[in-house]
């Protein structure tokens, strides 16, 4: 239900620093205005008097909530009275009733709804259970923060029932692809004794309606299953329950042996069966209320039944058995595939087949609580993928979608990328099931299509210690928009944007207006300068998905292949001479990507391998469309640094500079990635890039052209990941050294970028002179100041710059870099950028 919001264009209330902790729960002050029009009941009607009940947290929630908003002290009771003339009631519908309440809610809410009205004196905020309560107590207080005083009273319902985030922690502490510190839930091998960050994040999912989460890597360590640790995870779920956050874990499929000391795992032994059944029901006496488990199986190295040929389904059996008498569910990531045989060489071999393959001849032979988990395109969270074919072939078993808000493959939260537009591409898709309408996210989803009871979404977060939850403010429009969409996958996501934007940073007109034309511009970008045309994101497959690494897709058994040689491009996945993969889409949906001519540009080169000439719709040959495309993503990117810097003001001092640190630097890394691709596709395919761009940088000084003192000349690997090919690093990791030049521009103002290489485990020092005038130092430090995977080498990953703004230089000035090597970095160059006003290099 969208509302009327007070707007304003003045600055007000901003506090002096805001770290991000209280995220879109900061319940700010609204300006007087606004708070003069409020009509806000004086009492709390709180339907449960237990302190670790939804309802009573529901209270406690919209007494603080408007204490901060309004500024006003409402009282809070237990007891419904009917004769009040006002009062703000939470509860159940059944417990408001049962006092005599009176209401309009209607009688068919879904599990987890709730009705909100605000007509009236009364506010009534009544759930069909008390996580919709709370979830409707949170609707409620996110109205009265944007300033929405419109008088409403409708109920809503979820789109389906599983609504849960995964975390991908490790026993150590430690978070696989989490870009925002260490675990809030591990350390040391242990779950922790603190669980304050675990009952505050569980606040966050409640707040966006999120009902369950897994709290470790789905690569489980079978440790978890200790009895100190069982206990630790009572203790965790203790935290979370309040909120209507159920947990749940990741096992390991080879427990049995591993940890349990017996000598095989096979799902159909009478002894494995004995021991996951015993360890189940012991683990339901620490969590009563315990989700259910999350299961990788036989991908990437995990064990699973395949090891005694058994069927994916009699392996799920053995779970889904001992969770069925506590009313647990068993997520089966449909995640399986061969890592280690596929064979590029082989024309048929196509990593993306094996989801279908594998659980198609399967559907119907899992038990009622099993539910399949599909990452939403059939590889791996790509910047832009096909919606999985899986969705189609699983009539009889519950699915669901796995989503990815932490950002693997998207710039490690320290690009902005805001995802919801990617996965809408996904969930609106109609997969046209038997030629009937079948979106993914309205129709199969909902469990409506096929008559399921157990459908939902899924998403990896992996929030961590860090005080931004994700590592970065702007980040976590990613975790709030994942739990509106799963509520309801037809919302729009320009509004929920918005929503998130005005809990977070206010009111303000400019605020919002410009955050939502820098997000809604910020995928197509990431898409335009990192991989296009359905190629993929062309990151380094093999190492840590960060930085650009073409090459890293082929020629290895992973599967990402692009197929590139020196005439053309892309994957064959046609029935009639390729893959076969299109085939594995229901007719209509097949017929449409098996020719080219119906293909759409943007999925060209998933579905077909064709030349560097062939011309797209758009009337650009493939290879031109790279380079423009490229370009324009990474001129994009350049501008959202100069678009934050007009919210100065706007925004408390902490988040701006933060967040301007890291758009700076992801402005400067878009060029890493632009310059990477372009230069090895145009060598690779020898077709030069037509506006003469590619391997042309009128404006640079490469570093092996200056004067060198204590540094010497050498490549890197890949060769793409310099410009010119090539870098100078001191002789050795203790001795100073400098590069000086002289500038033969014409005289004027411009900014100077310095292009540089940040490696982990060492920090060389910087310092940028201009006529022996220092005009900055830095320190190569990224690693404690970025969250993205830490690299030791000299390549996509750790390039990056550093640009002093509106620098007067006359022709002849000489400029110089000092340099002190440190560890491992020796202090590595690649060139000098002196940009007039409005270029980007």
């Amino acid at each position: 239900m969208r509302g009327i919001w007070f707007l304003t264009t003045l600055a007000f209330g901003l506090t002096a620093a805001e770290d991000g902790r209280d995220a879109w729960l900061r319940y700010a002050r609204l300006p007087d205005n606004i708070i003069r029009q409020a009509r806000v009941p004086s009492t709390v009607v709180s339907l449960n008097s237990t302190e670790t009940s939804p309802v009573y947290v529901a209270g406690q929630e919209i007494k603080k909530a408007i204490r901060g908003i309004l500024g006003n002290d409402i009282d809070i009771t237990h007891k419904s009275n009917s004769k009040a003339s006002s009062s703000i009631v939470v509860g159940t519908i059944d417990a408001f009733t049962a006092t005599g309440g009176k209401t309009s809610a209607p009688e068919d809410l879904d599990e987890d709804g709730f009705w909100l009205s605000t007509k009236g004196n009364s506010v009534q905020i009544l759930g069909q259970n008390e996580r919709g309560a709370l979830y409707g107590a949170f609707e409620y207080l996110s109205m009265l923060a944007q300033g929405n005083l419109s008088k409403v009273a409708y109920a809503t319902s979820p789109s389906a029932p599983i609504r849960w985030v995964n975390q991908w922690d490790n026993m150590s502490g430690t978070i696989e692809r989490g870009y925002a510190g260490l675990s809030i839930f591990f350390a040391n091998g242990s779950t922790v004794a603190n669980t304050t960050r675990a009952a505050e994040y569980a606040r966050l999912l409640a707040s966006i309606r999120i009902n369950g989460i897994i709290v470790n890597n789905v690569n489980a360590d079978a440790t978890l299953l200790s009895d100190a640790n069982m206990a630790g995870l009572g203790a965790i779920a203790d935290a979370m329950r309040p909120w209507g956050v159920r947990v749940g874990i990741s096992v390991n499929f080879a427990s049995p042996q591993s940890f349990g000391g017996l000598p095989t795992f096979d799902p159909l032994d009478e002894d494995v069966i004995a021991w996951w059944t015993n360890t189940t029901d012991k683990l339901y006496t620490h969590v009563p209320d315990l989700a259910g488990y999350t299961l990788k199986a036989n991908s990437e190295g995990q064990p699973g039944p395949l090891t005694y040929n058994r069927t994916l389904s009699e392996g799920a059996s053995l779970f889904s058995k001992a969770l069925a008498p506590h009313g647990g569910i068993l997520m089966f990531r449909a995640f399986v595939y061969d890592s280690q045989n596929l064979k590029e060489s082989n024309w048929k071999d196509d990593r993306a087949n094996a989801a279908v393959d594998f659980f198609r001849d399967l559907d119907g032979e899992f038990d009622d609580n099993v539910v399949v988990q599909v990452k939403y395109g059939p590889i791996d969270f790509q910047v832009r993928e096909p919606a999985s074919p899986l969705f189609a072939h699983l009539r009889e078993t519950g699915s669901a979608i796995e989503l990815q808000v932490t950002q693997e493959y998207m710039g490690q939260q320290c690009h902005l990328v805001y995802l919801a537009p990617l996965w809408k591409t996904v969930l609106d898709f109609d997969l046209r099931v038997d030629d009937e309408k079948s979106v993914i996210g309205e129709d199969i989803l909902s469990g409506k299509r096929f008559d399921k009871k157990l459908t939902g979404y899924t998403a990896v977060v992996n929030v961590g210690l860090n005080s931004t939850w994700l590592g970065t403010h702007l980040a976590m429009s990613n975790l709030y928009a994942y739990g509106k969409i799963a509520w309801d996958p037809k919302v729009d996501e320009v509004e929920v944007l918005q929503d998130w934007i005005r809990l977070t940073y206010g009111l303000n007109r400019k605020v919002i207006d410009t955050i939502t034309e820098m997000s809604m511009d910020s995928w197509p970008a990431y898409e335009n300068y990192t991989g296009n045309l359905g190629e993929q994101t062309l990151t380094d497959i093999t190492y840590n998905h960060y930085g650009p690494n073409p090459q890293s897709m082929d020629n290895n058994p992973w599967g990402q292949w692009t197929r590139a040689d020196s005439d053309s491009i892309g994957m064959d996945r046609t029935v009639w001479n390729g893959t076969g993969y299109a085939g594995q889409y229901p007719s209509a949906v097949a017929s449409r990507f098996e020719q080219i001519s119906t293909t759409p540009d943007d999925l060209l080169l998933w579905f077909h391998h064709v030349p560097y000439t062939h011309i797209l719709k758009n009337g650009k040959t493939v290879i031109q469309h790279f380079y423009d495309a490229h370009y324009a993503g990474a001129e994009t990117a350049a501008s959202f640094p100069s678009r934050w810097a007009s919210l100065k003001g706007l925004i408390d001092a902490q988040r701006y500079k933060e967040m301007l640190f890291r758009l700076e630097y992801q402005a400067g890394h878009a060029i890493v990635w632009r310059d990477s691709i372009t230069q090895f596709y145009a060598n690779i395919s020898g077709i030069a890039d037509s506006a003469n761009r590619v391997g042309h940088h009128p404006w640079r000084v490469e570093a092996e052209d200056m004067k060198l003192t204590g540094y010497r000349v050498t490549g890197v690997n890949p060769f793409e990941a310099a410009s010119n090919l090539q870098i100078v690093q001191t002789v050795d990791n203790t001795t100073a050294a400098s590069v000086e030049t002289t500038l033969h521009f014409p005289s004027g103002r411009y900014d100077l970028a310095v292009a540089y290489y940040d490696l982990y485990e060492g920090e060389a020092r910087y310092e940028l002179f201009l006529n022996d005038k220092s005009l900055g130092s830095w320190v190569g430090d990224l690693e404690h100041r970025l969250g993205y995977t830490l690299t030791r080498g000299i390549d996509g990953h750790s390039a990056t710059r550093v640009t002093f703004k509106d620098v007067r230089i006359r022709k002849g000035d000489v400029v110089r870099i000092e340099a002190l090597p440190n560890g491992r970095e020796t202090a590595p160059l690649d060139y000098i950028a002196v940009l007039p006003a409005g270029v980007v290099d």
